[in-house]
């Protein structure tokens, strides 16, 4: 049984004791006021003017009832009347506002009492304690022979009725009533508190939830956390990550104030710096919040996530500040989301470091200069870099001293598109190390992918070399269902170049026909992967068409503008994130 429900049922009892007033009616209360208006002397008859009308029938259940539940002093009808006075007052007006409910009944208290004032001291437990919730009448005789009255709230708050009285069965017991009826009131505004209280910290921890799971970036992760308490939970807030040899170091910090910022720094970095770095580590040696003591008086609660300890969360406080267990409970639940938001960081960045290491492995460190040719190409892995790309590119030597151009989209991503990048790669090379003919290094690539039946790719290759005549480069061309490259002549007219062949690794048997052509001075050939012309703007795609108009624009530059400027074109082309990897390798005849 909860708490309030048990309180309403020892009121209602009480009730019940004093008027014999079925306990519905303690709810179903007048709409009306009552004013405080009633005879002032005890025992006295209530003004007839002012006194609620009682029915007969309640009446005679007054006079039944057994001599301790009834006012001595004062008649039957008076009794009645004062009780249900009481009963009356109506607080239903005030539910925000206890205290106007509280004047009402400690005026009309004085009225039936006779006593000289009363008063309602109520400690909230926000620190500040008891302070005055209502008053009537002259405070100054309130003292030490006062009537005190404790109101039946429940734990953390306290309160009492103080009323400057003769101690009379007839003011006890009014005294009492009242203060059951304020008691109940209080109690209705605590858990009302209580109930908002939880809402708002559970929006707060929502939100925080929310805040941390957007950033994967752990140096942005440790910069929000602080934010994040400040000032909700604390003046101030620093965020220690331990290094290899576990020693804490300070990532940030942040003050509600920010012009003490630079203090609490220096404090923090200061001569104190070791014996707080003992405190943090103690922190995490118990894995639960300890107490700081001054000059940083506020707690440190471990950084823990997945059994690793990242580091402490220091909280800071104001000297005067009260302790409230519910702030710590909620500071504690914030640490375990800010330990798991940098575990996730952490990890993330590992994972991204890792594929920027195996991609980079991948791809040739740098292209090889040639005589009268302009190489040279861009690699845009996708937004979030931590799973390894599909799109390679290489170049190589031939072994009748042509140079082979190589541009290749293996189909997924991560570790396992990965080691098929390098298995194309690495075969390819040893094919054409071993003199075999392109159609032939085609083939026997296409028999292991198609033996392995776990991806396909698509591929262009160009054997470049001296053309019959001057300054001429002849190129022959084979594309395994790769796109078309761009040809680009001197003048701006752009092409297609190659004829469309098989992708490999599909099917037991490829077709990759030849394509041979010749760059004049100042023709370019482009190659690209899908990632370029599959780059969106919601429904719209950068496409073919828009990348031929940006070659065109870039007729006669040199290879290394025209690679550049065609990667700023497609990832300007959408703020979206880039979803697939994109490969650029250009090729001038610079004669």
């Amino acid at each position: 049984m909860y708490a309030s429900q048990r309180f309403c049922e020892v009121s209602h009892e009480r009730i019940r004791a004093v008027a014999g007033v079925p306990a519905s009616r303690f709810c179903l209360v007048h709409r009306h006021r009552v004013q405080p208006t009633f005879g002032s002397s005890s025992g006295s008859e209530v003004s007839p003017h002012h006194r609620p009308k009682i029915s007969q029938t309640r009446a005679a259940r007054w006079k039944e009832r057994p001599i301790r539940g009834r006012l001595l002093g004062v008649s039957d009808e008076a009794g009645a009347a004062a009780v249900r006075a009481l009963l009356q007052v109506d607080s239903t007006d005030d539910e925000d506002q206890p205290g106007r409910f509280a004047d009402d009944l400690l005026c009309l208290l004085i009225d039936l009492t006779g006593a000289e004032a009363a008063e309602v001291q109520l400690d909230r437990a926000d620190g500040r304690g008891p302070v005055a919730l209502a008053d009537a009448g002259s405070l100054a005789r309130l003292g030490t022979s006062s009537l005190r009255f404790p109101l039946p709230i429940c734990r953390p708050w306290w309160g009492e009725l103080v009323l400057a009285a003769q101690a009379t069965t007839w003011s006890i017991t009014l005294a009492e009533l009242a203060a059951e009826r304020l008691g109940l009131a209080l109690e209705n505004e605590r858990l009302r508190e209580t109930d908002m209280r939880r809402q708002m910290w559970l929006t707060f921890l929502a939100e925080v939830s929310e805040l941390l799971a957007q950033s994967l970036d752990i140096k942005l992760t440790m910069a929000l956390i602080p934010r994040l308490v400040v000032p909700r939970l604390g003046q101030w807030c620093a965020v220690y990550v331990t290094d290899s040899s576990d020693e804490p170091e300070l990532a940030a910090a942040a003050h509600a104030n920010e012009s003490m910022l630079p203090n609490l720094l220096s404090l923090l970095e200061g001569e104190n710096s070791r014996a707080l770095s003992s405190r943090w580590q103690d922190a995490l040696r118990a894995g639960t919040s300890i107490a700081l003591s001054a000059p940083m008086d506020g707690f440190a609660i471990p950084l823990i996530a997945r059994g690793q300890r990242l580091g402490t969360l220091a909280i800071g406080r104001d000297p005067g500040h009260r302790r409230d267990p519910d702030e710590i409970a909620i500071a504690e639940d914030v640490a375990r989301r800010a330990a798991l938001a940098l575990d996730n960081a952490r990890t993330h960045e590992e994972r991204r470091r890792v594929a920027q290491t195996l991609q980079q492995a991948l791809l040739p460190p740098t292209l090889p200069e040639i005589a009268g040719l302009g190489l040279a190409a861009e690699y845009v892995p996708a937004t979030d870099g931590v799973d390894v790309g599909g799109d390679f590119y290489d170049v190589t030597v031939l072994p009748d001293g042509r140079c082979l151009l190589l541009i290749g989209d293996v189909s997924g991503k991560g570790v396992q598109a990965a080691t098929v990048t390098g298995l194309v790669r690495d075969v390819l090379r040893v094919l054409i190390r071993d003199g075999r003919s392109l159609p032939s290094v085609l083939s026997t690539l296409n028999d292991t992918l198609f033996e392995r039946r776990e991806r396909h790719c698509t591929m262009a290759l160009a054997a470049v070399g001296p053309g019959a005549g001057v300054d001429q480069v002849e190129v022959s061309l084979y594309l395994a269902g790769h796109d078309h490259p761009l040809l680009v002549r001197a003048d701006g007219t752009v092409t297609t170049a190659g004829v469309w062949g098989t992708a490999l690794g599909l099917l037991d048997r490829i077709t990759c026909p030849e394509a041979t052509f010749t760059l004049h001075p100042g023709d370019t050939l482009i190659f690209f992967t899908d990632g370029v012309t599959d780059r969106r703007k919601g429904e719209e795609f950068f496409g073919p068409e828009r990348l031929k108009q940006t070659a065109k624009e870039l007729a006669g530059y040199p290879a290394s503008v025209i690679a550049s400027r065609m990667r700023a074109a497609a990832l300007d082309f959408s703020s979206e994130p880039q979803r697939d990897d994109m490969a650029i390798m250009v090729l001038r005849n610079e004669t």
